[in-house]
């Protein structure tokens, strides 16, 4: 499958509820990413069964799997995105001067599921990512 690179890919992030549904259109925010090897795949598992003679059972599916990882700048408008997924919402405090400031606390039980669709307009390819945890930040 061709792939494209450079600035026609983009990244839309949105947060589900409840898991496995995409929020509605418009809900997603275009977020910047530098690489990104998020992708799904269905293996085959061979049939052990007997019985059936001496020519082997076709496979089956396995279920569907999506895993990868996504590298993301630490940049002020968009991080927070990743923090919400990472420790669930923050709690937010209004400074009184204009500024806020926002605190995640880790150990939630009750972390978001994201939805993530990758964009690639010229080969063209929408491809949406459905019930997504963030596992770790390293």
């Amino acid at each position: 499958m061709a792939r494209e690179q450079g600035a026609r890919v983009s990244l839309a992030l949105g947060y589900e509820s409840p898991y496995g549904t995409p929020p509605a259109a418009g809900s997603f925010t275009r977020i910047p990413f530098a690489e990104m090897t998020l992708d799904t795949e269905q293996p085959l598992i061979e049939s052990e069964l007997l019985g059936y003679g001496r020519d082997k059972l076709p496979p089956i599916k396995d279920v569907v799997t999506t895993d990868g990882q996504i590298t993301v700048p630490i940049d002020v408008e968009a991080f927070g995105f990743w923090l919400k997924g990472a420790f669930g919402a923050a709690s937010t405090v209004d400074n009184g001067d204009g500024t806020y400031t926002h605190t995640w606390k880790s150990g939630n039980w009750n972390l978001p599921s994201l939805a993530l669709e990758r964009q690639m307009p010229s080969v063209p390819e929408f491809k949406m990512f459905q019930g997504v945890r963030v596992n770790m930040l390293g």
